[in-house]
């Protein structure tokens, strides 16, 4: 299977389930995009964890990447509107949240190197 079909499958909400299938899994990918982003500004600013902040925030950007394309495919492939039950509601609040994850992992990141800490 390509990987265009697999993130097809992904945002269709696959084999199983119904409309809101995708979006749910949008959801939940751009909720711990999010959430890793803050953990990882969090670590960056000396204020949490033992972790690194340069992979934490690296982490962040990809779920929230991965949350945002998968909410704009479930919206591209979705038939009807809002309140049909196909999820289209949750693609749409998806987006933010994936996109903030990104925000907070790119936030991380700079503040990681202005510490002054080592790259590498």
């Amino acid at each position: 299977m390509s990987g265009s079909a697999v993130l097809m499958a992904a945002a269709e909400g696959g084999i199983i389930g119904d409309g809101r299938t995708g979006a749910n899994l949008a959801l939940g990918a751009g909720l711990l995009g999010l959430v890793i982003g803050w953990l990882a500004l969090a670590r960056a600013g000396g204020r949490a964890g033992t972790g690194s902040a340069r992979t934490g925030g690296r982490s962040a950007i990809a779920m929230g990447a991965v949350g945002t394309v998968l909410a704009v495919l479930h919206l591209a492939t979705s038939s009807g509107g809002p309140g049909t039950g196909n999820g289209l509601v949750g693609a749409i609040a998806a987006i933010p949240l994936g996109l903030a994850g990104v925000f907070l992992g790119r936030r991380a990141l700079t503040r990681f190197r202005r510490v002054g800490q080592p790259v590498g």
